[in-house]
């Protein structure tokens, strides 16, 4: 190990394909990474950290993981593709998610497995037991939750798994709100002491402070914008995404909603229905038209122009949920997310492709996007929406 990445020069493309080989299979394995986790890996490399093997594990682990789950998986995968020991156990370690996001599959030596089926990230049911997308027989007794968590979206056909799917995506949206609170509140709990207020109050007991006056700093609360793809290549996703959104307005105390085709539409009022099927009907009235093409620059010109001003502070993520597919000009989307990107804290793009075997962000309109993304994650399926709270609850 020491002899192959001593020879690289650190800021060389090889290094470079070295190092994303490496994050996406992390990626690959359940880890939360977004851009700028990679780009300070990059630093890492640089700063000549590549040339011992403990050093470079170290630095590299303590900036991956932020879950615990991360941490007791990090040194299989990491002796795995730097060391190339344990090769199989790379491919899909205990724990991580059933489906490979396209083009962050798991790597060695910088060549994808073969021999993996086209339907991947499709979960098939059986009679005793069930079959994941790796073939592989699952545990008998499995519950039907845990299948639909892991099951893509647009494989559910029966209506009982999609009401299903429907009514976990609205409670994982509830959950994910009250454990942000939580730990929100575990960051405010520290008191500081107000020195200048003391010092006044101790002026009535001859210069004694016997009166200590504390104080708490006010964090603004993490605010979610969703702006949500409803063209026709994005139609077996929407739904889902429809109730996801219902949950999140209804449990985040500050959270706004839209939805874009060829045009964009503040759907915020209508979610606001406690009655998720009147939410619906509401939001449909609103959003007719929807499922022809995409116009993601001009939908994001709208937003710029007229919301973002109003609904944009700086704690707060704006989540694109798109495949991506612009029907405008690719530079205009890159304008567009580049003014976005300058007002809000963070912006996760939630593509549903990066699912599927053999995707790769090839559109013009997603490469346009990327650089000014700060997390590129796949959302095609109840588990790759609950892995987003890590992110959230770092912002």
């Amino acid at each position: 190990m020491s002899a192959a990445l001593a020879s690289e020069n650190p800021l060389s493309a090889g290094a470079r394909t070295k190092l994303n080989g490496f994050a996406q299979t992390l990626r690959d394995n359940g880890f939360i990474l977004g851009l700028a986790e990679t780009r300070d890996a990059l630093t890492v490399l640089a700063s000549g950290h590549a040339g011992r093997p403990s050093r470079l594990r170290t630095a590299l682990k303590t900036l991956f993981c932020s879950r615990q789950s991360d941490w007791q998986k990090f040194d299989e995968l990491f002796d795995a593709y730097w060391l190339s020991r344990g090769m199989k156990s790379a491919t899909r370690i205990s724990g991580a998610p059933q489906t490979s996001p396209p083009g962050l599959q798991t790597q060695a030596a910088g060549r994808r497995s073969l021999g993996e089926s086209d339907q991947a990230d499709h979960v098939e049911r059986g009679e005793g037991s069930e079959v994941s997308e790796t073939g592989q027989s699952r545990r008998e007794g499995a519950s039907r939750t845990e299948l639909l968590s892991k099951t893509d979206f647009r494989h559910l056909t029966e209506p009982e798994d999609l009401a299903e799917a429907h009514r976990l995506a609205e409670r994982l949206a509830r959950s994910m709100r009250a454990r942000l609170t939580r730990r929100m509140h575990a960051r405010r709990s520290g008191q500081r002491l107000d020195l200048r207020r003391t010092i006044h109050k101790s002026i009535a007991y001859g210069g004694t402070p016997l009166e200590l006056v504390q104080r708490k700093r006010k964090d603004k609360p993490l605010r979610l914008v969703v702006l949500l793809d409803a063209s026709g290549s994005m139609s077996l996703y929407s739904a889902v995404f429809l109730r996801f959104m219902h949950g999140v307005l209804d449990s985040f105390r500050e959270a706004e909603a839209f939805v874009f085709h060829t045009r964009l539409i503040h759907i915020s009022p209508a979610l606001k229905e406690r009655n998720p099927q009147r939410a619906m009907e509401r939001m449909s009235l609103l959003a007719q038209g929807t499922g022809g093409g995409t116009r993601i620059g001009e939908s994001l010109a709208t937003f710029n122009r007229w919301h973002a001003e109003r609904c944009i502070h700086s704690r707060t993520c704006v989540m694109i949920v798109s495949d991506g597919y612009d029907t405008g000009p690719a530079e205009d989307l890159g304008a567009e997310m580049q003014a976005l990107r300058r007002r809000c804290r963070r912006i996760a793009w939630l593509n549903p492709m990066i699912g599927w075997q053999g995707y790769a962000p090839e559109a013009a309109g997603m490469k346009a996007a990327l650089p000014h993304v700060d997390l590129f994650a796949p959302a095609h399926n109840l588990e790759s929406l609950k892995s987003l709270e890590p992110y959230l609850a770092r912002i």
